[in-house]
């Protein structure tokens, strides 16, 4: 792709949108960025894009025009927003920073995405070909912007990258060698008017793949027109490639290694060792290194991590839960009484149908945040809810609630921005009000 001399405007100064002005900055392009924001983070990436030698333009009162060449979109940014529709009205070529790094990308790529468990099975699929001697790297939504990690891809075997809907509208060329889709599950409704246009998004993984790629599918999808070569996963009880049987993660009828003896609980986990087992499989990595290398791998932070005991009961942070799947799955995997800690901004969900699992698994809510009052009334006829102002409140109310043997369950099946700067500020603020409150060792 030749950017030499083209105007090209980067649309969003987040993480992905500043790494991406700086690849084409690299590529001989004349960069302007722009974003509605011009404080914190935003202002300090303007400062340092400008030190580069890139037009930097921030706040709402700058007027959209399209005296460019082309145009980046930062995955944030809603395609709806009225400086898009000015780029888009102008007939101005037009596609994400996925996109855009996928056109300097010199390795083959594994693109993960789904509602739920992305971030676990990409760095799963990352450590399953490196214990393998692939030489691999993790990036895309899980942290590492694609258009950072694609200056070293000429030295990779494969890039690893986790890919949110977001990511996916705007690709044109975009083609994974092995596509995994995880499930798919409400989420985003905030921003996608129906299900089905969630679905769209995510669907656009398998957009541009042929009969020589693979496609990772859970098996209770139905996704028309795949071309790649299909390779299923349940650990549900569905007919599959990849399947959980009796508490062992098999292939294609094969045991290949007992869920007990890996870190990872609940069959929602099942199924994201099942998806980079398959993949590690795809690249003939031996079985015997793929098992040990699921035993090592320990998950991130905020993922059904256990923090410690107070009187008896045990919590769990599980912050990464921001929506109804994640948290249904959650209770799931719980084998105690639960003391469950929910809520948080309104993302347009509707909770009514976790009911019946709360009778069967919750002792008692305590709901924090904006959707405090909404699940109130979803869920006061079928367990104990109780209001508390401030996570600490709900950490105190709780203990007092939790019995000796109970688990407390943070997770809160909404997103944190109500109250919280990110899903990880949120978790951060619960493990230390949590090990403020446990008993230290004595030396």
């Amino acid at each position: 792709m030749d950017l030499r001399g083209k105007r090209v405007v980067v649309i969003g100064l987040g993480i992905s949108g500043m790494e991406a002005a700086k690849l084409l900055k690299d590529h001989g392009a004349q960069v302007t960025v722009r974003d509605n924001a011009t404080t914190g983070k935003v202002a300090e990436r303007a400062d340092a894009l400008r030190k580069l030698g890139m037009r930097v333009e921030l706040g709402p009162e700058v007027q959209p025009n399209a005296d460019y060449d082309l145009a980046v979109l930062s995955p944030g940014i809603n395609p709806k927003a009225p400086i898009v529709e000015t780029l888009h009205q102008a007939g101005l070529p037009m596609f994400g920073e996925l996109e855009l790094a996928y056109r300097f990308c010199e390795c083959p790529i594994v693109a993960i995405t789904g509602t739920n468990g992305k971030t676990t099975t990409t760095e799963l699929i990352e450590a399953l070909l490196l214990a393998g001697g692939k030489r691999a790297l993790a990036s895309g939504n899980i942290g590492t912007a694609f258009s950072t990690a694609v200056r070293e891809s000429a030295d990779l075997d494969v890039m690893v990258l986790e890919v949110s809907s977001f990511q996916l509208e705007n690709i044109v060329d975009f083609r994974p060698r092995i596509s995994v889709h995880l499930n798919l599950t409400p989420d985003h409704l905030d921003r996608y008017a129906t299900m089905e246009e969630y679905a769209y998004a995510k669907r656009q993984v398998f957009r541009n793949q042929t009969v020589d790629d693979y496609a990772v599918l859970n098996a209770s999808l139905t996704i028309p027109g795949v071309m790649a070569q299909p390779v299923t996963f349940s650990a549900m009880g569905l007919q599959a490639d990849y399947t959980l049987v009796d508490g062992w993660l098999c292939a294609r009828g094969e045991q290949v290694l007992e869920q007990s003896r890996t870190h990872l609980i609940g069959e929602h986990n099942a199924e994201n060792m099942l998806a980079a087992l398959a993949v590690a499989d795809l690249y003939q990595i031996p079985r015997a290194i793929s098992a040990l290398a699921l035993c090592e791998y320990h998950p991130l932070p905020h993922r059904l991590e256990k923090i410690g005991e107070i009187d008896g009961a045990l919590y769990l942070n599980d912050s990464k839960a921001t929506n109804i799947d994640a948290l249904e799955k959650a209770l799931i995997a719980m084998r105690t009484p639960v003391v469950l800690i929910a809520g948080g901004k309104d993302k347009g969900l509707d909770f009514t149908g976790l009911r019946s699992l709360l009778r069967e698994k919750v002792r008692a809510v305590v709901l924090i945040g904006q959707m405090t009052e909404k699940l109130q009334a979803a869920w006061q006829s079928a367990v104990p809810c109780h209001p508390a102002k401030t996570l600490a409140d709900a950490v105190n109310e709780a203990r007092l609630l939790a019995h000796r043997g109970d688990t407390v369950l943070f997770s809160p099946g909404c997103s944190s921005y109500d109250m919280f700067k990110s899903f990880e500020d949120r978790g951060d603020q619960f493990r230390a009000l949590v090990q403020a409150l446990a008993p230290q060792p004595t030396s």
